[in-house]
Parts: structure tokens; C-alpha cells; sequence
């Protein structure tokens, strides 16, 4: 009786530092450090959320006139300005993004409820703009940002979807890396995006990397299952989760997948 109470006691003190410190395990600001990387003709983008939170990020403008749009979300310890600079973006693209609350000089802390309401903000927003075409806005998401852009994407009228190592739940995912813990009870943040997956029509681009540990590629494959929409799986061989990018596979799929919108 005494080793089952101490087992209890243990179990009992693990979950709640679980739950109290999940925050931390999920999400992990980064600051801005410089902006001298980005292209010349970025420009700076700030959006105040519905409860006042001001959120910057950086649209950079395409060379189209009006410009279909790709509006990037993403990973958990990911600061955009440095996926905005990227190269491989097509030049005829308008790229807009903002940092997640608390990253970089977004204001505020991230949730889940917080970061989806601010996706269909940003959406919102650009979908205004005078020199974007809002019938070809493409969402992007990565990692975490994949959940963040699926509901985007049944929630409003987008032309296509890339996800860069997506899954179908973080309670998922947690259950793969800390199988002793009862993740579903204990999970605030779920980021479900299977019943979104399910809403969703347009087409999908998905991307996994084959030997990813942190998203292993059955829970991408279960989100791309989920998808109701045509939908492109590609599966990147040698590829881990923090490698996907720097793969010409990675990189023709998009540039394919946004010339057929």
C-alpha cells in the first residue's frame, strides 16, 4: 500500500508540473535580433487583435499586380523574418506573416485560442489590401503553424494549402513523446485541426520529412487523410524536422503546387 501511494504521489507531482509548465513546453518565443536580412522591399506589418494586442510581422510585396498572396505561420520557436528572407519565395508572390505573441515585438502571450483568432486576422487584413488578388491567398504553415493555417483555411476563402510537417493533434503528439502522462487530460493547447482538415476543400499541399522525430510522418499522414479537399502528399527521404527546408524537394513541391494557383 505504501509503494502505491508513493507511485501515486509521484504520477500526482509529474502531472502537475505538466500542466502548470506545458506552456513552456509547447511554445518558446524567440526575439528580434536584426532586420537586416530581409529583402528591401519588405514592408512592416502590424495588426491589433481583437483584445488590443498588437501583433508586427513584414509583408513583401510581389512583383504581380494584384498579387496572389502567401501567408506564412510558423513553428514554435520560429521568429519569421528569417522564412521571409528566405530566396526560394516566387518573386510574383506577396509573403506576409507576423510573429506569434511574444515573438519577436508581437505584443502579449501565445495560446491556442489566441494564435488561431490571429491567423484569421491576418487574413483578414491582407485580404484587403489593394495590391493583393484576395482569390489566390495560399496559406502556409509549418510545425506547429500547420494547425494554425488549417483552420485558416475553413474558416475562409483560400485558394490552396501547403503544410510543412503537419499533424493531426498536439494531444497526439504528446502522447508519442510522454507516454506515461495522461496528455489528453492535461492538455490546454490541443491545436486539433483534424475537424478542420475535414471543412476543408481546397487543395493541399503537404510535405513531410522522412525521418522526422519530433512530428513522426503517420500523424502528418493522419491530417492529409483527414483533408477533404485534392490534396499532393511528399515525402522528403533523409529529411529531419529541423532539416525539411533546406531540401530542393521541399522547395520545387511549393514552387509547383503555387504555380497551379
Amino acid at each position: 500500500m505504501e509503494w502505491l501511494i508513493l507511485v501515486a504521489a509521484v504520477m500526482l507531482g509529474v502531472s502537475a508540473t505538466a500542466w502548470f509548465a506545458q506552456d513552456r513546453l509547447i511554445f518558446f518565443p524567440q526575439p528580434l535580433v536584426s532586420t537586416s536580412h530581409l529583402p528591401a522591399r519588405a514592408e512592416p506589418l502590424e495588426i491589433v487583435a481583437a483584445d488590443g494586442t498588437r501583433l508586427r510581422g513584414w509583408v513583401v510585396p510581389g512583383t504581380s499586380s494584384p498579387a496572389p498572396v502567401v501567408l506564412y505561420f510558423g513553428g514554435n520557436a520560429e521568429e519569421v523574418s528569417w522564412t521571409l528572407a528566405d530566396g526560394h519565395w516566387p518573386r510574383a508572390w506577396t509573403i506576409a506573416a507576423l510573429n506569434y505573441r511574444g515573438y519577436g515585438t508581437s505584443e502579449g502571450a501565445p495560446g491556442e485560442r489566441e494564435l488561431t483568432s490571429d491567423g484569421i486576422a491576418l487574413f483578414d487584413a491582407v485580404a484587403k489590401r489593394s495590391d493583393v488578388d484576395p482569390k489566390r491567398v495560399v496559406v502556409f504553415g509549418r510545425s506547429l503553424g500547420t494547425a494554425i493555417a488549417t483552420r485558416v483555411a475553413a474558416e475562409r476563402p483560400v485558394a490552396g494549402a501547403v503544410l510543412a510537417s503537419p499533424y493531426d493533434s498536439l494531444a497526439a503528439i504528446g502522447k508519442k513523446h510522454y507516454p506515461w502522462l495522461p496528455v489528453s487530460l492535461l492538455l490546454r493547447h490541443r491545436f486539433d485541426a483534424l475537424a478542420d482538415a475535414r471543412r476543408s476543400h481546397m487543395p493541399l499541399l503537404a510535405i513531410a520529412a522522412g525521418d522526422d522525430a519530433i512530428i513522426p510522418p503517420e500523424r502528418s499522414r493522419a491530417l492529409f487523410d483527414a483533408w477533404a479537399g485534392p490534396k499532393t502528399w511528399q515525402l522528403v527521404p533523409g529529411a529531419d524536422h529541423n532539416t525539411l527546408g533546406a531540401y530542393d524537394a521541399f522547395w520545387d513541391a511549393i514552387a509547383g503546387f503555387l504555380a497551379q494557383r
